[in-house]
């Protein structure tokens, strides 16, 4: 067993969450950064700022899905690959990385097409505002033209990480989003010599960061990722590989697109009652996006650790991944919590907001971000069953939390505030609410699981 893998097996369960945890949470809160950074920027532009920021704001539930496939694939990959080497078996954890990278190849050529021949017409679906069209039209498809480096990223991220490289794919993140914070002002308003080039140059911007963080992730596997050793026959698409990969790494993708079909079936909804809400809405989420994402890459933590726990078949390890994973994760909410609800005001004026808009903003940050404790439990319980193969417990608490509790009552409360305006607080109550809700159904399905699975080792002892 190699330095990394005695890493992962000995060391305290506690110590090694953190150690890993953190570079992955920096990793994930800076994939944040690209849409968030390019909405604060283009909202200041001397003209048009306002509609180069609804522009963005069309264009940002199919960039959510581009990450989505990218990272659905790689915690599928993560997952089967840390299962392999807690198992000693490194030539499946080989073909896995190499089928991984294949796939990272194939969802770059799909948003390639799409940003040639659908972006338009995607971004039309939602605007008759031909200037917002043509504003959103150029920014996704430069996104998705140029899709390599961040589909690409996406796998040699979960890579690094399933091998227990974290700080080498934070590292890779942080010079990208580095690159895109440096970039946007210089491409977006035309400074030192460059041409002014508004919200392409705030896709140019994200895109060179993607590359680059792409480069330097590739560059830390080739040299530090000893572990996994990938050659061209493991590139070979096999199809019993990619079946394993998607078995977890499907709900995954799922689970993360489900936040697309949330946020655009939202809009919808909001829009009945007033733009403004919709408007609110948007900044909110992206807002929020941190803290999401810092939980999400806590849950990354979570799943390479608890799979290798459960590859080794060590039931103590496992309880403390679930206890240690639960308790971080919620700290961070906790934490985040508190920070929006002292610094709501701040943040809404990040983009320039005022009057009735920023209103409902600051009302949106305070009523929703209750509900995030019990978000930060929902998600460290998908990181679990993810790692223990149920994918359709994973999916089912993103179904839950995303679709099946938000929607019946965002309509319900919709209606309400239909008729009388003053009650559109109402809108923010569904959040909490489907999160709570979603607990005590993941609460549910973790006894369900972890008693059948308690069940089958003692049949297997007799």
């Amino acid at each position: 067993m190699n330095i990394k893998n005695e890493k992962m097996a000995a060391l305290p369960v506690k110590k090694l969450m953190l150690s890993m945890g953190i570079p992955m949470m920096i990793s994930m809160v800076l994939q944040a950064v690209y849409n968030i950074v390019d909405s604060a920027f283009v909202s200041n532009m001397a003209q048009g700022g306002e509609d180069a920021l609804n522009a963005l704001t069309l264009a940002f539930p199919m960039q959510i899905l581009m990450v989505a496939v990218g990272i659905g694939t790689g915690v599928g990959a993560n997952v089967l690959i840390a299962k392999s080497l807690g198992r000693n078996d490194k030539e499946t954890a080989d073909k896995t990385a190499g089928n991984a990278v294949f796939l990272g190849a194939a969802i770059y050529i799909v948003f390639l097409l799409f940003g040639i021949f659908g972006a338009e017409i995607y971004i039309d679906s939602q605007t008759d505002n031909a200037v917002i069209s043509q504003m959103g039209t150029e920014y996704l498809r430069i996104c998705c033209v140029l899709s390599l480096g961040m589909s690409m990223f996406a796998i040699y991220e979960k890579t690094l990480q399933a091998a227990g490289h974290s700080v080498c794919s934070t590292i890779a993140q942080i010079l990208g989003a580095v690159t895109n914070i440096v970039l946007d002002p210089i491409l977006i308003y035309g400074l030192l010599g460059c041409p002014e080039m508004g919200v392409k140059g705030a896709a140019y911007a994200t895109v060179i960061g993607q590359f680059v963080s792409f480069i330097t992730a590739l560059i830390f596997h080739i040299k530090f990722n000893k572990a996994i050793n990938i050659k061209p026959q493991d590139m070979k698409p096999s199809s019993a590989v990619i079946g394993s990969i998607y078995s977890v790494g499907l709900p995954a993708i799922i689970s993360q697109a489900l936040i697309s079909i949330m946020t655009y079936g939202m809009n919808l909804i909001l829009s009945g009652i007033g733009e403004n809400m919709v408007t609110a809405y948007g900044l909110y989420y992206k807002i929020q996006q941190f803290l999401l994402f810092a939980a999400f890459g806590m849950r990354d933590a979570i799943t390479p650790i608890t799979a290798f726990s459960y590859g080794m078949g060590d039931e103590n390890r496992i309880k403390d991944c679930v206890k240690f994973g639960h308790l971080f994760t919620a700290m961070i909410m906790l934490a985040g919590c508190t920070v929006l609800e002292i610094f709501a005001v701040p943040f809404s004026e990040i983009f320039g907001l005022s009057g009735e808009t920023q209103t409902l903003c600051v009302s949106a940050i305070h009523i929703i971000s209750i509900g995030l404790v019990f978000a930060g439990i929902n998600i460290s319980f998908q990181g679990i069953f993810q790692a223990v193969g149920s994918g359709i417990g994973s999916l089912a608490v993103s179904v839950c939390r995303q679709l099946l509790f938000v929607f019946p009552i965002a309509l319900i409360f919709a209606h309400i505030a239909g008729s009388n305006y003053d009650l559109n607080w109402l809108l923010w109550v569904v959040f909490p609410i489907a999160e709570v809700l979603t607990a005590v159904v993941a609460v549910i399905i973790f006894v369900k699981l972890f008693a059948g699975m308690r069940s089958a080792a003692s049949a297997a002892k007799a």
